[in-house]
């Protein structure tokens, strides 16, 4: 077999909403977030070709130690019981610890994509997915989805409109672990109060999402005052909602349109801060966005992508 190629986009996300319940016997945290797919995205060129022993080369990756990308395409050939010569090249853009979930969507795009180059099933891709991480399994599918118990389990929810989005992301590091303890609800009991009957209420308004929390907020500016600041001058320049995505350092607001957000982009100067303008991205277009990128490698509009190469 000749080496095959794709180019794949990994887009990020944001948590247009994000509980913190109790903590669970398994040390992780209960949750309940409501995860979206955004136009901002990594590019990974991935060249796959039969080999009598597995090689791996990441190009682009920095000095990330056991990478995602690597992680993700060794439980591919394990489970697949293959070996292979894979080479990926990854562009970066979405920032790197910045509650975006670049590095999951990047491992979530080596499970998509491996098996269709290669014309061999992954019969245990949700599996592997949420080993790999617990945003991972949302990058799978895509849209506007619930994640519950650690954020692996997740559920289509109905979409927003496609509305434009400015993703800032200041040069502050937090430390997720850190903001977990900041929460200080380890003791937090797991019956279901006002906290989760004011995140169901979010859900079940469906297209709406001006209603939007996260609860890591709170902990995470009281370390770090300026993401407060930022946070605020969304607010003022018109984004509905703003708020914080996962547990920082970026910050986002949706913007009723194009124009809107343009006025805004000068209150973010680039020299302080990285700054993004996207918009949200649907289920139907994410899975829209795969297809393109393997066309000449799939059999047919299926989700997950079909390989032709399959016997």
């Amino acid at each position: 077999m000749s080496a095959r190629f794709a180019r794949v986009r990994a887009f990020a996300k944001i948590n247009l909403s994000l509980k913190v319940l109790y903590k669970r016997p398994d040390n992780y945290h209960e949750l309940r977030t409501v995860f979206q797919t955004v136009g901002l995205h990594d590019t990974i060129g991935i060249e796959y070709e039969n080999s009598r022993r597995t090689e791996l080369l990441l190009e682009g990756g920095g000095d990330v130690p056991d990478n995602l990308i690597l992680r993700a395409a060794r439980s591919f050939l394990d489970s697949a019981r293959t070996t292979a010569r894979i080479r990926f090249r990854l562009q970066k853009r979405i920032p790197m610890g910045g509650g975006l979930g670049g590095g999951s969507s990047d491992a979530a795009a080596v499970l998509l994509a491996l098996p269709v180059l290669s014309g061999k099933p992954f019969k245990e891709l949700a599996l592997a997915a949420a080993t790999l991480g617990s945003d991972v399994p949302f990058f799978l599918h895509g849209g506007t989805a619930l994640g519950v118990s650690r954020g692996e389990e997740v559920y289509p929810l109905p979409e927003p409109p496609r509305s434009p989005v400015l993703i800032v992301t200041p040069s502050v590091h937090v430390s997720t672990p850190e903001a977990y303890r900041s929460l200080g609800r380890c003791l937090t009991s797991p019956d279901f109060s006002n906290r989760i009957n004011i995140f169901q209420s979010f859900v079940w308004r469906e297209s709406s999402v001006s209603a939007t929390e996260n609860d890591f907020e709170g902990a995470v500016f009281g370390q770090y005052p300026e993401l407060r600041r930022w946070l605020r001058r969304l607010e003022a320049s018109g984004a509905r909602p703003a708020r914080m995505s996962g547990s920082g350092s970026s910050l986002f607001g949706i913007y009723s349109s194009r124009d809107e957000l343009r006025r805004a982009l000068p209150l973010f100067p680039q020299e302080k801060l990285r700054v993004f303008s996207t918009t949200l991205v649907s289920r139907r277009a994410y899975r829209a966005a795969w297809w393109r990128s393997l066309q000449e490698h799939i059999d047919g509009l299926t989700w997950p992508p079909r390989s032709r190469y399959l016997r």
